[in-house]
Formats: C-alpha cells, structure tokens, sequence
C-alpha cells in the first residue's frame, strides 16, 4: 500500500493546498456554494424571555451550581433528530453556574415569558434594512439540542422576517430568513464525561440573518458578512465587542456535502475557513476514490490489547490504567497521516470522533510514538494480521468508552469510502475546522406553547420604518457635502463600522483634516492589524483625545499613527502621557527656535536660491520635528524667516 502515498502525487503536489475559487465559462470549477448565518446579539435591557439584565459576569461571581442530563426525544415528526441522537450518546453531565443577575427561567425551573418586544422591534428595524417582508405574526419555536447548552434542552427561536436582497460586486445575494432567537449559556470547560456552563449568556436576545447559498467566492462570503455586520451596527442597538457577533459557513463543491462551520467569530477569518474547507472536502473526494480504488475495507471487531502494553513506558496508556482497545482499517496504509487542511490529518479527523467520547486515538501511520515502542508496534500488527497496506488504530480508555468511541472512528473511516459527509463542523483559529456533530434536519423544530404569539400591526410596523437609520449611500453624499470628502474616502468611512466616532471627532474638533480622520479609522486600523496589533484595545476615547490633542497643535499630523500604535500596546496609558513618552511635546516657543537656528546656518543658501531654499530647508526642519508639529506650521514659519532673509539685503 506504500504506492497509495505516491498515487496521491498528482492531487498533492506542490500547487495542491493553491486551490481558488476561478471561474471557467462563467461557472466555478469547483462549484462552491456558500451561504452565511450572522448571530448578532441584541443590546437590550433585558433577555428575551425574563427580565434578567444582559451583562455578562466575572465567573467568580457564580452563586449557585446545579447538573443536568439531557437526552434526545421525538419531535412532533415523530423522528429523533441525527445530531440529538448523537449527542446523547456521549452521555455528559451538564453543569451549570448561576449568579445574582439569573433567574429561574434560565434555570428552566420557571415558564419563559413574554417576548422581549424591544428585542423584536430591533429585529424588524434590521428586517427592513434588508429589504425583507415581516411576517404578521410571530411564533416561537422549539429547536432541540441537547449539548448542554440550554438548560431546558432546546434553543426558541422565532422567525421574524423573510425574502430579502442585497447587491455585491459578485451579483445578488438572497437573504432567506431573519430569526430573533436567544443566545446560549456559555460553555466554560469541559473534562471527561462533564462539561461545565455559564447562565449569564443564556437568554440574551439574538438575531440570526441566513442568506440563501448565493456566494461563489471565498472572497464574497468574507464581503457579505462585512456588509451585514454594518447593517447591523447601523442600528446602534447591537451589541459590540469579542464574542457578541458569531458567523456561521454553510459550504459545498462539486461532489462533496454541505458542512456547517460555526463559531466564526473573526471577519478576517472567513475567507480562510472558506478556502480551506474547499481543499478539506476536495481532498476527501480524492480519498474516497483512492480507497475504492485499493480494495479498503472497515473491519468493525475490536480487540482488546492490554496484554500487548503490560510494560509499557507510555505515559498516555498509564494514564488509562492500561486499557488499550483498537481496530484494524485494511489498506488505509498511509491514509491517516495525510494531510487534508493545515495542520490537520484525515487521522485528526477520525480523532474528533474519540474525543467526544474522552478517548484519544493513535495509529501506526505515526507509531512509534507517544511512548510507545518500535516493538509495541510490530505486536500490533501481528494481533490484527496486518500487512503494510493497513494501518491500526488505538484507543487507551476503559472498555465502554473505548468501545463507544472505536465505533465512531469506524463508522467515520467507513463513510470515507462512500461519501462526504453532511456534518457540523468548528472553526479553528488557523481557519480550519473540526468535527461537531451530524447536520441536524427538520425533526429538532417544535412550536413553543408556553410563549404566546405576538402579532405585527401595522401601525407598529409603520412607526418603525419611518424612524430606520440613516442609509450608506445618504451618508456617504453628506459627508461629501458637509466635511469634503471625496468619493473614495466618503464610501469608505460611510460603511465603516467606526461612522459614528468620525462624526463625534468632526463635530468636536472640526479644525482637523477630516480626510486624516478617515484614513486613521479605516487604513491606519487595517494596517495595525495586519501588524499584530491588537486594535480592539484603542477605544473611542484614545481616538477623541489623539485628534483633541492634534486640534491644539500639541504635536503634528504625522504622529497619529505612532501615538496610536503606542497606546494599542499600553492601553492603561492616556493620550497625553504617550505623547510624553514617545517625546513628542515641544512648544511654539522651541519650534521657532529651532526654525530660525536652522534659517541662520543657511543665510548664503538661502540668498543664493532665494524662495526656492524653502524645500530643501523644509526637510531640515522636518527631520528634527516630524511628529512634533504640524508640516503646515513649520513650512509658514520658514516661509517667514526665509523672507526676513531675503529682506536684510
């Protein structure tokens, strides 16, 4: 089975892991089909179904703890739906840490109540900026799922808005459905078969855009969920912030499955999880072919191998007091330890599967390793009969958990051979993903009946509508109008997240070059970013007191990128003592100064070229003062002193 590794040559040559998204007669080679969920949350006053305040907590401050099972049951359809199913077999005890700010119906010891009606009106103001058709009455519904996540076992969600559309320069995109759910109890750690959650998250109000898989570029897709986020934040009453906003990736090609990716929480992210899900799937279409072409087979009896590692130094296999179990996969030689996105392995991928149940899993395409000897592994091979066309796979744990998660291993390395399979999968912070879970279906959906409906008037509708926030487009052309902004620079700071805070900056320090004020909110922002630099640490104070400071001439233009920069790194510090740190406060007194010493040593110059010395001495100037002083002022003050010169003769 070593020719396996050579067959894949031609998939994984250099230029493999460069797959994109081109076009070819209009129509993607790959076909990709994309489509975006947006979870935003609501900056309400209060959760959509109590009156419990929507601050998140400082865990030290849990009050109360209390444990949960959860188990699938059937819906209204009469069916279980997949993912339940699934998840209740890992068989976890939930816990769950309240505080002072949570209440019995995040408990599910008491009856959810009305329908937060300041959460819904927030969510037909974002349904009509997109252009979308509210529905008359609204409904909430069940959606099962049993990871622990709520309390009750489901997640209510109520559908608010459909059919809407938007333009990109790659063409239209359909927004399908705007829900206003709440969001989940937050997951703070999990070991063994317990997992441990937060009750300050449960309940905040939520609303979920989904757009129609419409995207064709991995491009696209990261643009989509830019422009949705500022229709979102053009409301002013989103919350902002890591972790208020989450996108959910929908992603398919030509011969693969629609995978579910979630809990985006980067914008720069989501072209890379894009993309590498694109080589993901591509890589498993040229496995599927491979193992059928090699004969592969899932031999599905489980051995037990304690006896092999009785003397083991493996500090993995003590750790589970010896138990060792483990299957054979026949000629899938070679095929764990490729590599189907960066940093992952299809052996990563199976993997996921134990892990769920608490078992970590290790093959021969990596042993020796882990502890575990060449020797070890010739005794291996030798209780399943295997030839170098297959590999062996091990899993230290107990008998049930070992048997429970070999099973999910093998049924994952049989659907290898037959199909990509629909899943739901995690996004990791190098944009790859991990297994979550099966695509849940249409049996997790049931009507709430403790909720009553709430119907949309139209008068209620029409009061919203008239008061809707100012569109990108009006704004760009007042800009233009009222602070000179060409086109360019007003479309830009127009759908920039940080609109608001340029207008404050105008309306307080209107002497500033307000074309500086957009390119430090927009590039210069970028720009950090692409450094490393944490911007999320400057807040909307830093930006008011750099351009205060730069309005009483305490330092030049050409500084604000520096102090700025500076204050990202040390953010406990105020503008003002950057300034001082960085040495960049000099009086009026000081520059003329130093402005006339540099004039004087230039007398001759400057009567032999006359006007003209005022360029050469300009970068003179500067490069004792850049930063220190507006360029503006030091040009007038030489313009000056040059002239008193020139008049001396």
């Amino acid at each position: 089975m070593k020719g396996f590794v050579v067959s894949k040559k031609e998939f994984y040559s250099k230029n493999a892991d460069k797959i994109t998204m081109k076009h070819e007669m209009g129509r993607d080679i790959i076909g990709l089909k994309a489509g975006l969920e947006i979870h935003q949350q609501l900056d309400t006053k209060t959760k959509l179904f109590c009156n419990c305040p929507t601050t998140l907590r400082d865990k030290k401050d849990s009050i109360i703890s209390f444990s949960r099972y959860q188990r699938a049951s059937k819906s209204e359809m009469g069916k279980v739906d997949e993912a339940a199913r699934v998840e209740e077999q890992y068989g976890r005890t939930i816990i769950y840490k309240g505080y002072d700010s949570t209440c019995l119906v995040e408990n599910d010891e008491e009856p959810p109540r009305e329908l937060n009606r300041e959460a819904i009106e927030i969510s037909l103001e974002v349904a009509l900026l997109l252009n979308m058709n509210p529905i008359d009455v609204i409904h909430t519904m069940r959606k099962i799922v049993i990871d622990g996540s709520n309390t009750c076992g489901f997640q209510r969600t109520a559908l608010v808005a459909t059919g809407g559309l938007f333009s990109t320069e790659e063409g239209p995109v359909r927004i399908d459905s705007l829900c206003l759910e709440e969001d989940a109890a937050q997951k703070l750690e999990a070991e063994g078969d317990a997992v441990v959650y937060s009750l300050d998250r449960l309940g905040i109000p939520l609303v979920e855009i989904c757009t129609a898989p419409d995207i064709k570029t991995a491009e696209q897709a990261m643009k989509v969920a830019e422009q949705l986020g500022m229709i979102l934040r053009s409301t002013g009453n989103v919350k902002r912030g890591l972790g208020t906003i989450r996108q959910d990736i929908n992603v398919s090609i030509d011969g693969g499955a629609r995978v579910e990716i979630k809990g985006v929480q980067n914008l720069r992210l989501i072209g890379e999880i894009v993309r590498s899900e694109v080589v993901r799937q591509s890589k498993l279409i040229k496995l599927k072919s491979e193992l059928n072409k090699s004969d592969a087979k899932v031999e599905h009896e489980i051995k037990d191998l304690a006896a092999i590692f009785g003397a083991t130094t493996s500090r993995v296999i003590k750790k589970a007091g010896g138990a060792v179990f483990g299957v054979c996969l026949r000629g899938f030689s070679g095929v764990l330890g490729t590599e189907i996105q960066p940093g992952r392995r299809f052996g990563t991928e199976l993997a996921d599967f134990a892990i769920k149940f608490g078992a970590g899993l290790m093959h021969t395409d990596e042993l020796p390793a882990y502890g575990i000897t060449a020797e070890e592994v010739e005794k291996l091979k030798r209780t399943f009969d295997a030839t170098e066309d297959d590999c062996v796979v091990i899993v230290a744990a107990n008998g049930e958990r070992a048997t429970k998660a070999l099973k999910a291993v093998l049924m994952r390395a049989e659907a290898a051979m037959h199909e990509i399979p629909k899943e739901t999968r995690r996004a990791l912070p190098n944009g790859s993903s991990a297994y979550m879970r099966p695509l849940p279906g249409a049996a997790r959906m049931y009507p709430e009946t403790d909720v009553s409906p709430v119907a949309i008037e139209d008068k209620w509708l029409g009061e919203i509508r008239a008061n809707l926030p100012e569109t990108f487009e009006h704004r760009k052309e007042r800009y233009k109008a009222k602070f000179g902004l060409n086109d360019e620079l007003a479309d830009k700071i127009s759908r920039n997240s940080n609109f608001a805070l340029f207008e404050h900056i105008m309306d307080s320090y209107g002497d500033v070059p307000a074309t500086l004020v957009v390119r430090t909110l927009t590039d210069t922002l970028v720009e950090f970013m692409q450094e490393g630099i944490e911007v999320e640490k400057l807040t909307d104070l830093h930006f008011l007191d750099v351009f205060k400071q730069l309005s009483a001439n305490t330092f030049g233009k050409e500084a604000v990128p520096d102090i700025l920069k500076f204050v990202a790194n040390k953010p406990e510090l105020s503008i003002a003592t950057a300034i001082d740190e960085i040495g960049l406060r000099s009086d009026t007194g000081e520059i003329e100064l130093l402005i006339e010493e540099i004039v004087n040593s230039k007398k001759e110059f400057i009567r032999e070229k006359g006007e003209r010395a005022v360029g050469p001495l300009m970068g003179v100037a500067m490069k004792e003062l850049r930063g220190k002083v507006d360029g503006e002022l030091i040009n007038r003050l030489l313009v000056e002193k040059v002239q008193e010169v020139l008049e001396e003769d």
